[in-house]
């Protein structure tokens, strides 16, 4: 089984959810940098307070602070792992590989989670977070296309990536990311 893993796929799709169910079941820990970003934005530290800021507009945080977040939580990590919301552009990518080689931790597999962008706005509405209103949504949905999306053709070129449909019930998907990564 592959266990070392990560998640693509716009907001929206259902990342979260599946991660952490998948990473309860096969005990792998979840590294979701929008939890760490949001527990950080909680706490009221400076970071969180510009986090905020920068999360409201839906646009991304620094790649140097969110790749030093993931170093350490992975630096000692001895079972397997999801990233969840990371590397979210080409640059983080590229500046996550050598740590991965330097860890002896490489990416086995990357799943991408794709769906229409009208169910992902009523699913993001839906959840009632303060900052899911529309136009943030569609704003992140932009900056998802800009400059996410490209990381499709990247994990592609590596022979990573696993595409999978991710509309259907909870279990639908996950029984389709199970399929992929066994």
């Amino acid at each position: 089984m592959n266990n070392r893993l990560l998640f693509l796929g716009p907001p929206g799709a259902g990342k979260g959810t599946q991660a952490i169910r998948l990473c309860d079941s096969k005990d792998l820990m979840h590294l979701s940098t929008g939890d760490l970003l949001r527990a950080e934005v909680a706490a009221g530290t400076e970071f969180g307070l510009e986090a905020a800021a920068v999360m409201n507009r839906g646009e991304l945080v620094s790649d140097s602070l969110v790749l030093g977040i993931v170093q350490r939580k992975l630096i000692n990590q001895s079972k397997g792992w999801l990233l969840d919301g990371f590397p979210r552009n080409l640059a983080q990518a590229k500046a996550l590989n050598p740590l991965l080689e330097k860890i002896k931790q490489p990416i086995q597999a990357v799943i991408l989670l794709e769906i229409d962008d009208e169910l992902l706005v009523r699913r993001l509405l839906s959840r009632g977070r303060d900052d899911d209103n529309e136009p943030v949504i569609r704003n992140r949905l932009e900056v998802y296309k800009e400059k996410t999306a490209p990381l499709v053709n990247h994990y592609q070129d590596k022979g990573l990536l696993r595409a999978i449909k991710a509309d259907g019930t909870i279990d639908e998907v996950a029984e389709r990311i199970e399929q992929i990564i066994s």
